[in-house]
């Protein structure tokens, strides 16, 4: 034991969000029994990256005796961690992020013209929906139409449920802010281990939007998969401007 800097989690305050798991780049870090727990001392580093991320500020850094941060164990942990992610997760995950656990959801009959005062239907089939937290084997890929779209698509384009999302699995991520080689590793394993029957890819008419067709067509390389591709573009006041066939192979070439 030594005397260092390491997290320490306020159970009264914490709601079990998951939030400060998704931020841990040391895996230190789960959801059990609905509270943050610290899985083992050796693999928290102390530096708080986890902390900003808590809405409920029930962590903080104290100086304590705690075991010595051990790095090389905290890689070994890190790539348990990846190999339990690259399997078929069940329907409900004992640890993690409660709000990935795998819901596969009853599809829904085509929306039909909305009456005066109606809701619309969700055409949503999956959960989770962000690529960072879907599952590579999950059940719901296997024979599924996937639609891979940008994040703000859905906010712009008013019949996104109707028009873009009926009757597919969805995966949604940001190429201009997220780090598009962990998507482009992501949907490759998803192509590589599931029979997915074909691809849509919703984007935005913005130049840095585009950047989604360059990941699904590195994906498809190195996951080896031929898959008939379609593209929609949409504009920024919500309107499908464009809709392409295409194959896999001409992903990502300007449409």
């Amino acid at each position: 034991m030594a005397m260092r800097n390491i997290v320490k989690i306020d159970e009264e305050k914490c709601d079990g969000c998951g939030l400060c798991v998704i931020e841990c780049a040391e895996g230190a870090l789960e959801i059990r029994d609905g509270k943050a727990k610290i899985i083992k001392e050796m693999y928290c580093d102390g530096l708080g990256a986890c902390i900003g991320e808590c809405p409920q500020e029930a962590l903080t850094i104290v100086m304590q005796e705690a075991d010595p941060f051990d790095a090389e164990a905290m890689e070994e942990h890190l790539k348990t961690l990846r190999g339990k992610q690259a399997q078929e997760s069940p329907p409900e995950l004992e640890a993690g992020c409660p709000g990935a656990k795998l819901v596969h959801l009853q599809s829904q009959p085509p929306a039909a013209p909305l009456q005066e005062g109606a809701a619309p239907v969700s055409a949503l089939q999956n959960w989770p929906v962000q690529i960072h937290l879907l599952p590579v084997s999950a059940p719901f890929f296997n024979g599924a139409e996937l639609l891979i779209a940008a994040d703000c698509v859905p906010f712009a384009m008013g019949g996104f449920h109707s028009q873009l999302l009926q009757g597919k699995i969805l995966a949604i991520g940001c190429p201009k802010l997220d780090d598009t080689g962990f998507y482009i590793d992501k949907l490759s394993q998803i192509f590589a281990n599931n029979e997915i029957k074909s691809i849509t890819i919703g984007y935005m008419e913005v130049p840095c939007c585009a950047g989604l067709l360059h990941v699904v067509h590195k994906a498809l390389e190195a996951g080896g998969k031929a898959i008939p591709v379609d593209t929609a573009k949409v504009s920024v006041r919500g309107e499908l401007l464009q809709e392409q066939e295409q194959d896999d192979s001409r992903v990502g070439s300007s449409s």
